[in-house]
Formats: C-alpha cells, structure tokens, sequence
C-alpha cells in the first residue's frame, strides 16, 4: 500500500505520460516537485524542457501542448497551469487531503507503512564500538542516526536488520588484556604502572574489581599466552555485554552482534583473499600482499598481509563485507565514525572486487558532537577522565532528547548539544515543544469526553467543514507522513523526522490557536476533534520512529 499523496502523485505523473506520448509519441517518466509558494499550485514538473531537445521545440509550447492533452476526469487535479518558460503546474481539487484523513484514523498505528520496499533485504550495521571501553556521545549519535534510518527502512516495506560489529580480535583486545592484568595487580597491592600504550580509563578498576570476585587471582599464575587469552575473553565479553545494556536502555536493540574473531577461526578472512586472488587483485611486493583497489579508483593498493606475516585492519574487513553478501542483503549500509573518511574508498573498491556492484555498499559518516553547557564546551567525563560517556548523558537528559536532539541535523554535519537547552520543560526544547503537541491533543480530547461528546465519533464526519486556512495545511501535511517516511529513507537522512514533526507541531498549533476546537456548532467539533486525532496519530507514529515518547499529560 501506498499513501495518499504518493497515489496521487503516480496518477499524475500516469496522466503526463499519456499527454506525452498522444502529443508527441515519446516515453517519459516525469518527475514533480512540490513549488516552494503556494500560488504555484501543490505540485509541479519541468518535463516540458526534458522533452525540449529532443522536439527542437520552445518548452513552453510544449508545455502547453501536454496541458491540453492531460486528461483531468476521474482525477484528483482541479486545474493544470503553464508557468514561466514552461513549468506545469496542478493545482489539486479542494478538500484533497481531508480525504487521508479517514486514512489515518483507520490505520492508527500502522499509518505511515508502506510496501515501497517490496521486503528487500538490508542490513544497517552502525555503533559497532570497540570493546575496549564505554561507548562515548558520538556513538550514541551513531545509534539514534542507525536505528532510526532502520526504522524508516522498515517502515518503508524494506526486510531490514540491524547488526553491531563487534572488533574482537587485534591488536586493541591484546591491549585492553594488558590493561585489565596491570588493573587486577593493581587491586591485590602490587605496585605497578600502566604502560603507556594501556588503557588508563578507571572503569577497567571496577572491571578489575569484579573478576577478582567471580574468578579470583589464579589467573595471575597462568603462563603468558593463556593468561592474556582468559582476561581478553572476560574483558571483551563484559564491556560488550555492558555495551547492549546501555543500547538497551537508549532503545537500541540489534538483531545480530557479529564477531570479528570468527572471521579468523573460520578461515574465511583466508578465503576472501584467495576469491581476490583468483579475480585477479592480489599481487605480492616488498614482501607483502597487496590488494590493488586502484583498479576501482582508489588513490594506492592497500596491504593485505603484512611482511611479518599478519593481517592488516582491511583483510578482517573485506572478509566481513562478503560475509555480509552472501547472507543475502541486496544493500549494506555501515555507518562510521568520523575518523574513517579515508577508509571508504578501499572499501568500495573492495566490495567491487568481489563481484559485487558498487552501490551494494553505503556508508555514512557520524560527525563529532560538542557538549555546551553554559555556553562552554564540555570535555571532561565525572568518571571517565578523558571522555564523556553515552550513560553519562543519558543520565543527564534522558533518552527523549538524546536521541531527538541527534537527529535535529545531518550525520554529516558536526553537532553542538546544548545540555542546558536539553533540560528546558517549555517551547525553545523542540523535543517538549512535539510532546506538548501530542499531549495537548489527548488533553483535548478528555475534555471532550467530559462534556458527553461521543468520541471516537460514532458517525462520519462532515470534513468538508474543515475550509479554514490552518485546517487544510495541517492535513496536507498529515496526509504527507508515509511520503515523508519513504523520502527520508532513501535520502539516508533520518534528521528530516524531526523538521517534520516540528513543522506538524507548528501547524497544530496554529490552527488551535485560529479555530476553536470545542465550539457550539456539533458538526464542526466533531470535524475538529477528527482533525486533531489524525494529528495525535502521526506525532506519536513520527515520534516512536525516531525512538522518543509520545506522553500524554505533561
């Protein structure tokens, strides 16, 4: 199923079709765009000056000529106009978008799905934060960004899952277990300093602390080798086993924590450079082999196996990539922090090496977060020392606007959290401002119920009494959410939900302000009350697809 203005669209753009092709016996699939002034109409398209080249012909005449044919009956257009130098311009048959309105009620819950996807397979993987330590603020980023653009997906018809990437094996594990041994002797009185290349955080004292509980001190008499494998396992597996609590507790949950240490003991970070072998991409010099990604336009080969014998970062990697394809996901988006910019240009290219076709992989880059509060930059975590931690914040502002307050601008773009605006209970907190929206409405609604109006409204309501300015531009937008929702997803811009549920917020507010919802005249309160229930759906549905609750008294 599709939502009502991208039924309409289709039937429009169906309609220039055949003009097209009766005026001038050409094929075109024409594209419309929503004009940035109302006069201009609610859609418009450029075709006429596609099709100008071609024809040796004015746009605008030919714009005119693809008016002319449109066949308006049965349709939702009320007027076609040419514009400029040779725009067309629909202008759609009053009360259009009231008509999605019964939508809404009827779907509840489930407004805004749809089947665009048609259930193919992708796979978002983002977070994936070493375990090596508690996850910082530009990871919780990562998670509102990841989860959200999942959730978009999904509700876009996609057949979507989640994965974390868990780096367990290298050279950072092998440190965290060195770390972790100096933290133990540390706890039993020895007096020894942490190496320079260690991890001076002092959770791993409080890591320390509990293995000393649970196991004891006999690890400390193992050989080496066995001594440092046992405290990586148990360091690993308790930082990432505190990484899906703290995800849990920001409402992130991943369908499949991958590990990378299997990659190795299944042979298959061999076996993806021997298939790169055998397509022709492997080469060996200075006593290393080589991957030459140049073939796909990276700017030099990339090591593969070093001249001692062991793997670089990008042979695990590659290896994990073609894991991933041969699941069966048609698209893979990672979703990286800012330091691996220079990382994609090896991976697309290695993605292609493999066989597969370059837009098979995605990536987007997270950028840094700056924490203000009181106009400074926040640098210093109370117990982390050197950075501020995901739970940190969490305790600080809570979840809600955590996560709405990630989304309020690109990935891409670096983010200034404002913590004393975070905390804010009026209308300059955007997040408040959305939840007051919803919880105005349900207020609204009590009240209607206390004054013995029937609701839900036990007839269909005249909706056409809806004519006031600030009624018909809040059910435009409305009607609009599963666009929106498929729009955004493609896009791979998950901020978009949250300028629209700004702008629906503004819009609700602006027509409870201009029009009296409660009013003397049955008909038209229960037209507004149905009105306001459509927009108590889509603030909630945007709100829960975005991870941020839907309060119903504040």
């Amino acid at each position: 199923m599709r939502g009502l203005t991208e039924r309409i669209q289709e039937d429009i753009r169906g309609r220039i079709r055949q003009a097209v092709e009766k005026s001038f016996g050409l094929k075109v699939e024409p594209e419309l765009t929503v004009p940035g002034r109302r006069e201009f109409g609610d859609y418009s398209t450029n075709v006429a000056f596609s099709l100008a080249g071609a024809l040796h012909v004015p746009p605008r005449k030919i714009a005119e000529s693809i008016a002319a044919a449109l066949e308006k009956r049965g349709s939702w257009i009320d007027a076609v106009e040419v514009a400029g130098a040779g725009f067309l311009n629909f202008k759609l048959r009053n009360g259009w978008c009231l008509e999605g309105l019964k939508e809404i009620i009827e779907l509840g819950d489930d407004f805004g799905k749809t089947d665009f996807g048609q259930g193919r397979k992708v796979q978002v993987e983002f977070v994936s934060a070493n375990p090596t330590g508690p996850m910082v603020v530009v990871q919780a980023r990562a998670g509102a960004v990841g989860d959200t653009l999942a959730n978009l997906l999904e509700w876009s018809g996609f057949d979507v899952e989640r994965e974390f990437y868990v780096n367990d094996a290298g050279h950072q594990v092998e440190v965290l277990a060195r770390s972790l041994e100096v933290r133990i002797r540390q706890c039993l009185g020895e007096k020894v300093d942490m190496p320079e290349d260690c991890y001076p955080g002092e959770y791993l004292i409080d890591l320390a602390r509990r293995y000393l509980d649970e196991r004891g001190k006999t690890v400390l008499d193992l050989p080496e080798e066995k001594r440092l494998a046992e405290l990586r396992a148990y360091a690993v597996e308790a930082i990432r086993s505190s990484q899906e609590i703290s995800l849990r507790h920001y409402g992130v949950e991943f369908d499949v924590w991958f590990s990378e240490r299997t990659l190795h003991e299944s042979g298959e970070v061999r076996a993806a450079i021997e298939l790169l072998k055998q397509r022709g991409y492997v080469y060996e010099g200075e006593g290393a082999l080589w991957f030459r990604s140049t073939a796909f336009g990276d700017d030099k080969d990339r090591v593969l196996i070093k001249s001692d014998g062991s793997y670089t970062y990008l042979a695990p990697d590659i290896a994990y990539h073609l894991n991933k394809y041969r699941r069966g996901f048609e698209k893979v988006i990672d979703i990286w922090g800012p330091d691996h910019h220079g990382y994609i240009s090896r991976m697309k290219a290695a993605v292609q090496a493999l066989g597969y076709p370059e837009d098979a992989l995605e990536v987007l880059i997270v950028q840094m977060v700056r924490l203000v509060r009181g106009g400074e930059t926040v640098r210093m975590s109370k117990r982390a020392g050197e950075f501020v931690t995901m739970d940190e914040l969490l305790e600080e502002v809570g979840r809600d606007v955590a996560r709405f307050f990630f989304l309020m601008r690109s990935c891409e773009s670096h983010l200034d959290f404002d913590l004393d605006l975070g905390k804010l209970k009026s209308d300059e907190n955007p997040v408040y401002y959305v939840q007051y929206a919803h919880a105005r409405i349900s207020s609204l609604l009590r009240e209607a119920q206390e004054r013995g109006i029937k609701w839900p409204c036990p007839v269909e309501p005249d909706l056409n009494l809806l004519s006031d300015e600030s009624e018909v531009e809040l059910a435009k937008k409305l009607v609009s959410f599963p666009e929106e929702i498929v729009n955004a997803g493609l896009a791979r811009e998950p901020h978009r939900m949250t300028r629209y549920l700004i702008d629906t917020a503004t819009l609700f507010h602006s027509f409870y302000t201009r029009c009296r919802i409660l009013g003397e005249d049955p008909e038209l309160t229960v037209a507004r009350l149905y009105l306001s229930e459509a927009t108590r759906v889509v603030l909630r549905n945007g709100l829960r697809l975005i991870g941020v609750s839907a309060p119903e008294r504040m």
